[in-house]
C-alpha cells in the first residue's frame, strides 16, 4: 500500500528542518565564512560533502522520530548509540545546546549593533525573551511558527547569494589573491574536517529537536522528503553565499556580519529587511535549542519546566555577552568534534535497519 504524503506536511517538515540550522552563524554569514568560504576554492568540495551528510543523517534522525513518535521517553541518543555512549550523549547534547544558545544571543547582539547601531545587550536581550516566550507556547506551536521562518531566511539568501554573484562574477579571483587573509579565519587546519564539523554539530546537537520533528509526520516518506527537500535548500543557500562571499572576499574577512554587508551592497532596502530576517532566523534556532534543553530537564508546560527555561534564557543572555565572531571559532568546532561518535552511530544504526528491512522483505517473499 503506497504510503501517504502530504505537500503540507512535507513543506512544513522542510521549513522546520532548516530553521534549526538558520542560527546566527548561518544567517550572518559567519558561520558559512568560516567553515566555508576561509577555504577558497576548496570549499566546493566541502559543500558537497554536507549535501551528502545533510540528507543521509538528516534522513535517517526523521525517520527513526517517526517510527518511535509513540514510544513515552524515546531517546535517540541511546537509540542510535547504545546504553553507555548513548547516556553521555543524553546529557552532553543539552550541554552543548546551551552553548550554542550563547553564541545565538551574541549573535543577535552582533546583528543589531553592527547595522543598527543599538546596544548590544539590546539585541541578546531581545532574543533571549523571545525564545522564552516560544517555549512556553509549547513545541506544536513553534513548529508552525519556524516553518515558515526557514524557507524565507532561504529566499532571501538566495536572492542575496545570486545578485551578488552576477554583479561580481568577475571578481571571483578575488579568492585566491586573499587566500593568506582568509586562511586566519579557518576553525580548523584540515579543510575536509571543517565540513565534517560542520555537518557534526548541525546534526548530533539537533538529533532531540530532529526526531521530534520525525513525529510531526503522516509517514516515512513526508519525514525523508523534508529532509531532502531541506537538505537541498539549505546547501543551495551556503553554495551561493558562499560563491558571493569569494568574490568580496578581501571586504568580508574582518565583519562579524558578511551576509548583511552583501545585502546592503544591493540595496539599503534590502538590507533592513535582511536585517530583521536576521533576527527572526536567531530566534527560531535558540527557540529550538532551549526546548532541547528544557525537555532533558523538565517535563514541558509544567511551572517548573518554565522557571528552569527562565534561568537558562537569563544564564545564556549573560553570557552570549561575549564577542561573537570568537565564539563561533571557539565553542561550534569543539561542539563538532564531541558529536562525531553520535553521527557515526546514526549511520551504522540506519545501514544496519535498511539491511535487516530488506532482510525481512525478502524472507516474507520466499514464504
Amino acid at each position: 500500500m503506497k504510503e501517504r504524503c502530504s505537500k503540507k506536511t512535507v513543506i512544513r517538515i522542510m521549513g522546520a528542518y532548516v530553521s534549526w540550522v538558520m542560527g546566527s552563524g548561518f544567517a550572518t554569514g559567519q558561520e558559512i565564512f568560516q567553515f566555508f568560504t576561509s577555504y577558497g576554492y576548496k570549499s566546493f568540495a566541502l559543500i558537497a560533502i554536507d549535501l551528502a551528510g545533510f540528507v543521509v543523517v538528516g534522513g535517517m534522525l526523521l525517520t527513526a522520530g517517526f517510527r518511535h513518535k509513540d514510544e513515552d521517553g524515546f531517546s535517540p541518543a541511546r537509540f542510535f548509540c547504545g546504553r553507555y555512549l548513548g547516556a553521555f550523549y543524553e546529557w552532553f547534547i543539552p550541554v552543548s545546546m546551551f552553548g550554542g544558545m550563547v553564541v545565538l544571543i551574541s549573535g543577535a547582539g552582533a546583528t543589531l549593533n553592527e547595522y543598527y547601531g543599538l546596544n548590544h545587550y539590546i539585541g541578546a536581550l531581545l532574543v533571549a525573551v523571545a525564545a522564552f516566550a516560544a517555549y512556553v507556547a509549547g513545541f506544536h506551536r513553534f513548529v508552525r511558527i519556524v516553518s515558515v521562518i526557514g524557507p524565507v531566511i532561504i529566499c532571501f539568501t538566495l536572492i542575496v547569494g545570486i545578485v551578488t554573484v552576477i554583479k561580481d562574477f568577475d571578481a571571483a579571483s578575488a579568492a585566491g589573491e586573499a587566500a593568506s587573509e582568509l586562511s586566519r579565519h579557518q576553525p580548523v587546519g584540515i579543510w575536509w574536517l571543517a565540513g565534517i564539523l560542520y555537518l557534526s554539530y548541525n546534526l548530533a546537537d539537533g538529533s532531540v529537536f530532529y526526531t521530534a520533528l520525525g513525529g510531526e509526520a503522516g509517514s516515512v516518506r513526508e519525514a525523508l522528503l523534508g529532509a531532502i527537500f531541506g537538505s537541498t535548500a539549505l546547501i543551495l543557500a551556503i553554495l551561493l553565499m558562499n560563491t558571493a562571499m569569494l568574490t568580496e572576499a578581501a571586504r568580508i574577512c574582518g565583519l562579524s556580519i558578511p551576509s548583511l554587508y552583501l545585502a546592503e551592497k544591493i540595496s539599503a532596502v534590502l538590507g533592513l529587511v535582511f536585517s530583521v530576517i536576521l533576527i527572526c532566523g536567531i530566534f527560531s534556532t535558540c527557540s529550538a535549542m532551549l526546548w532541547t534543553v528544557g525537555q532533558k530537564f523538565t517535563r514541558q508546560g509544567s511551572r517548573r519546566s518554565y522557571v528552569f527555561a527562565g534561568c537558562i534564557a537569563a544564564l545564556a543572555f549573560a553570557l552570549g555577552l561575549l564577542p561573537f565572531t570568537d565564539l563561533i571559532g571557539t565553542v561550534y568546532p569543539y561542539l563538532g568534534y564531541a558529536g562525531l561518535g553520535y553521527i557515526i552511530c546514526v549511520i551504522y544504526k540506519g545501514i544496519k535497519q535498511i539491511y535487516m528491512r530488506r532482510t525481512e522483505i525478502t524472507e516474507r517473499k520466499e514464504d
